[in-house]
C-alpha cells in the first residue's frame, strides 16, 4: 500500500467537485482526504498505483458537469496510513491560482424543488445548490468558501447545516445554501418607503399588469421590467433611460411561450439550457401570438435579443404574469448596471414605480451574456461576454509562461485581461469608457482582480491610442510599479486574438487576417478599420486594405452616416446624391473641409456600412452604436428569408478583384436605386459583395488560412456567406469563446505579449 497525491486545477471550486471525489473514494473503499486550496484541488489516497490510476481517470471522465479540469497530477508521497476519507477545510496559505466560477444559472433539481409543495424550499426565491446560483458575483477572496462570499453573514438553520455538511447531500457545501428559514430576504421599495421581509410576489405582477416599472435586483445587478405587451410603458422606460431607438431585451416564462413569437432551432433550444442562459438574438415569427409591442421594443428590426428566467426570483415572477417582459439594465443609457441597494434606490427610483431589493450584497456586477447564431451556418457569434461566461478563459492548447501580465483592451466595449500563474482571466464586458462610470467600474473590477490574486505584474501592454482611458491608465500602472509598458496596434490585438483563440499562433502556415470593424489608431497615424494582415514566420504584416477616404468631424461622423456617405460619394459626383440629407450651411463647411488634401484618411469597414444605410435606408444619425449596419443586415436578411444566397448577387463581376471597392459598390447602388429596385435586395447584394471580396482578396494572397475579427463579424448574415462563399476552398476560423468585437483587444493585446515580447 502506498500514498498517492493527485492535484486537480481548472473550473472545480464551488461546482461539486470535493463531494464528488468523496463519493468516489467511498466507493472504491479507498481512504484519505480531499480539499480545496487556492491552486485547485487536492487529494490524498492510500492505494496501489493500479487504483490510483484508475481513480485519477475516473476523476477526469466523470467530472461535475460544471467543472473544467485544465491540468490533472499524481506522484507517490511519504506514506501516510490513513483511517477513513474525508473532505478536510479549505487553505489559502499561498497567492490564488484558481480559475474563477462563473455565475449558473437555476439547475433542473432545483426548479423542480420551487415547485413542489412537500419540499421545505417550495416558492423560495434564492433556491440553489452545489449545482447552480452566483459564485463570481459574489465572491470577495479565494479560496471559494461561505466565509469568503457576501453569504458570510447568513446564518444556516439546523436543517442547512446539515445539508451543508453532509458530503452526500447535493448541498454539501452549497456556499450560497439558505432557505426559507434562514433566507435571503426580499425588501420593496415604492415612494420613498421600503417593506422589509416582503413576500408578496403577486403584488409585484400586479404592478406589471398596471403599467409599471419594476426593477429588480438580479444576481449581477439590476435589471428594468415592464409589461412586453404595453407600448406605453415601453416608451416611458425608453425616455426615462434615454434610449431612442436601442432595442430592449426580452425575457419569456418558458421555451414553449418563447416559440409563440420566435424562430427557434435546436441549436438555439440547447443554448437557452446552459448554465450561462444568455440572451439570444432571435428572428420573430411572421405572426407572433403574443401581442408584443414591437415597435417600442425594437424600432423596424425582425430580431429580438431574448432570454428565459435564470433566477428562482425571475422563475416565480414570470410564471405568475404569464407574459413576456422587458428586461433591460438598470441604468441610464452608456452608463454601468446599478448592483447596490443604496444607489438603486437613489437613481433607479427616479425610473421605476417599484424597486425589488434584497440583502445578499453583489461584489462585481455584471450585466447579462448576449450571443446570436448564424442562419444557415449555426455559428455561435458572441455579442457580450459577461454573466455566466467571464471571466474565465480556457484553452488548454496554449502554452503560457509563468508570469504575471496585465493588458488593458480598448476603449469601447472595454476589458482588461490578467496572466496569472498560467491561468487567463479575461474580465466581463465593462462598458464605454469614455463615459466616466464605467471608469469607475473598470478600475473597481480591477482592483477586485487585484485582491484576489496579488499578481506580481511583470508587464502591461495597452493600446496605441494614448487618449483611451485604459491606456492612460497602464501606462500609470507600469510608472507607479517600474515595470515594462507595452502598446500594440488595435487591429492587429484582434488578429491575434483569434488566432490564439484557434491556435495558430505556432501555425507552419501562412495566415490571412480580416479585421473589420469601426475604427482603430493605424500605425501610419490614421483610423483603420478595413484592414487584411498577413501572419508569417511569427511575425504580422499589413497586406491590404478598404480604400481609404477622408475621416472629418471626429466623433461626430460615426454619429452621423450621413457624413460617411457624403465623403465616399465625393470622389463620384462630389457627394451631390446627398446633398439633401444636409443644410446649406453645413454643405459650404463640409465640402471646404474635404476639399483639404492634408485630411485624416479612414479605411473602416463600419463607416462604409454607415453609409450605404445612409444611402438606402436614409439613416442619416444614429442613437447607439452599429444601429444603422444592423438596419442594413435586418432588410437584407428579409430578402435572403425568400432567395438563397448565390454569388452572382455581388456588385463585382467576372471575379475581378476591384481597384477601388467603395467606388465600384457605390456606383451599383446608386443605379440600382435609379431602377427603384427593391431595397432589401440592394442590402443583400451589399453583404454578397463584401464576402466576394474577401474571397478574391485570400485567392489573391494564395492564403488558405483565413481568421476573422472585429466588430463587423458581428453581423451573423456576414459571417453565413463568408462561410458560404469560402468554405470550400479555405479554412476559415472565428472567434469562439470570446466576441469578435473590442471585448476581445485585451486577450488580443496578451497573445501578441506573449509571442513577440
Amino acid at each position: 500500500m502506498k500514498t498517492f497525491h493527485i492535484h486537480i486545477e481548472g473550473i472545480v471550486q464551488g461546482v461539486g467537485f470535493r463531494p464528488f471525489v468523496y463519493k468516489l473514494c467511498l466507493s472504491h473503499k479507498l481512504k484519505g482526504w480531499v480539499n480545496n486550496t487556492n491552486d485547485g484541488v487536492h487529494i490524498h489516497i492510500n492505494s496501489d498505483e493500479i487504483m490510483a490510476e484508475q481513480v485519477m481517470r475516473e476523476l477526469v471522465e466523470k467530472a461535475p458537469q460544471l467543472s473544467v479540469i485544465t491540468s490533472t497530477k499524481i506522484e507517490e508521497v511519504v506514506y501516510v496510513e490513513y483511517d477513513n476519507f474525508e473532505i478536510i477545510h479549505s487553505s489559502s496559505k499561498e497567492d490564488a491560482k484558481l480559475l474563477l466560477t462563473p455565475d449558473f444559472a437555476m439547475c433542473d433539481d432545483c426548479k423542480r424543488e420551487l415547485y413542489s409543495r412537500e419540499n421545505s424550499r417550495f416558492h423560495y426565491p434564492f433556491i440553489t445548490c452545489t449545482n447552480c446560483g452566483p459564485r463570481y458575483s459574489i465572491i470577495k477572496s479565494l479560496p471559494y468558501d461561505r466565509e469568503t462570499t457576501t453569504m458570510d453573514k447568513f446564518d444556516m438553520c439546523d436543517i442547512c447545516k446539515e445539508e451543508y455538511n453532509n458530503p452526500l447531500d447535493r448541498r454539501y457545501y452549497s456556499q450560497t445554501n439558505s432557505c426559507l428559514d434562514c433566507p435571503v430576504d426580499l425588501s420593496l421599495y415604492e415612494k420613498g418607503v421600503i417593506v422589509d421581509n416582503f413576500r408578496d410576489l403577486d403584488y409585484v405582477v400586479s404592478q406589471w399588469n398596471k403599467g409599471k416599472i419594476v426593477a429588480i435586483k438580479g444576481i449581477g445587478g439590476f435589471i428594468l421590467t415592464c409589461d412586453a405587451t404595453n407600448a406605453e410603458v415601453v416608451s416611458r422606460l425608453r425616455n426615462l433611460k434615454h434610449r431612442p431607438t436601442k432595442p430592449f431585451a426580452l425575457m419569456y416564462q418558458s421555451l414553449e411561450s418563447l416559440e409563440q413569437d420566435i424562430e427557434l432551432r435546436e441549436v438555439e433550444k440547447e443554448q437557452f439550457n446552459h448554465y450561462s442562459a444568455p440572451i439570444l438574438l432571435l428572428s420573430i415569427n411572421e405572426k407572433p401570438k403574443t401581442n408584443l409591442a414591437l415597435e417600442q421594443i425594437a424600432p423596424n428590426l425582425d430580431v429580438l435579443g431574448v432570454m428565459l428566467p435564470y433566477t428562482p426570483l425571475y422563475k416565480l415572477l414570470l410564471d405568475k404574469f404569464q407574459k413576456p417582459i422587458i428586461a433591460t439594465s438598470g441604468n441610464i443609457s452608456n452608463s454601468t448596471i446599478v448592483y447596490e441597494n443604496s444607489k438603486a434606490k437613489d437613481e433607479l427610483a427616479k425610473m421605476a414605480d417599484i424597486i425589488l431589493l434584497n440583502n445578499r450584497e453583489i461584489v462585481i456586477p455584471q450585466d447579462d451574456s448576449v450571443m446570436r447564431f448564424s442562419k444557415n451556418q449555426k455559428s455561435r457569434v458572441i455579442i457580450r461576454r459577461s454573466r455566466g461566461l467571464a471571466p474565465s478563459y480556457i484553452n488548454p492548447e496554449l502554452k503560457l509562461p509563468n508570469k504575471a501580465v496585465l493588458s488593458m483592451g480598448a476603449m469601447m466595449k472595454s476589458t482588461f485581461t490578467l496572466m496569472n500563474q498560467q491561468n487567463i482571466y479575461v474580465s466581463q464586458y465593462l462598458g464605454n469608457t469614455d463615459n466616466y462610470e464605467a471608469q469607475i467600474n473598470y478600475k473597481f473590477t480591477l482592483d477586485h482582480f487585484e485582491k484576489l490574486f496579488n499578481p506580481r505584474l511583470e508587464a502591461v501592454i495597452a493600446d496605441k491610442h494614448q487618449g483611451y482611458f485604459t491606456s492612460a491608465l497602464g501606462k500609470e500602472i507600469a510608472e507607479q510599479r517600474e515595470i515594462g509598458y507595452y502598446e500594440i496596434q488595435h487591429h492587429k490585438a484582434h488578429f491575434y486574438a483569434v488566432m490564439a483563440e484557434n491556435n495558430l499562433l505556432n501555425a507552419k502556415r501562412r495566415v490571412l487576417g480580416v479585421i473589420w470593424d469601426g475604427t482603430g489608431l493605424g500605425d501610419d497615424g490614421n483610423v483603420w478599420g478595413g484592414e487584411f494582415f498577413e501572419y508569417n514566420s511569427g511575425s504580422v504584416n499589413r497586406v491590404g486594405h478598404l480604400d481609404e477616404f477622408p475621416f472629418i468631424l471626429g466623433d461626430k461622423m460615426p454619429k452621423e452616416p450621413r457624413i460617411s456617405a457624403l465623403v465616399m460619394t465625393y470622389n463620384i459626383n462630389k457627394g451631390s446624391i446627398v446633398k439633401d440629407k444636409f443644410t446649406k450651411t453645413e454643405w459650404q463647411i463640409y465640402n471646404k473641409l474635404l476639399g483639404n488634401d492634408n485630411l485624416l484618411k479612414s479605411t473602416s469597414i463600419g463607416r462604409f456600412f454607415d453609409a450605404v444605410a445612409s444611402i438606402v435606408l436614409s439613416i442619416d444619425k444614429q442613437s447607439f452604436e452599429g444601429e444603422a449596419a444592423m438596419q442594413l443586415e435586418n432588410i437584407a436578411n428579409r430578402y435572403f428569408k425568400k432567395n438563397r444566397i448565390k454569388l452572382s448577387l455581388s456588385y463585382i463581376e467576372n471575379d475581378l478583384l476591384p481597384t477601388n471597392l467603395i467606388k465600384l459598390l457605390l456606383k451599383s447602388i446608386l443605379v440600382d436605386l435609379s431602377l427603384n429596385m427593391n431595397h432589401e435586395k440592394i442590402a443583400a447584394k451589399f453583404h454578397v459583395s463584401l464576402a466576394h471580396y474577401i474571397y478574391l482578396i485570400a485567392k489573391k494572397k494564395n492564403i488558405k488560412a483565413v481568421a476573422f475579427s472585429g466588430g463587423v463579424f458581428q453581423n451573423q448574415l456576414l459571417v453565413d456567406l463568408v462561410i458560404s462563399i469560402m468554405n470550400e476552398e479555405f479554412d476559415l476560423y472565428f472567434h469562439k469563446e470570446l466576441s469578435p468585437n473590442d471585448e476581445n483587444i485585451s486577450f488580443g493585446q496578451l497573445m501578441w505579449y506573449i509571442s513577440e515580447v
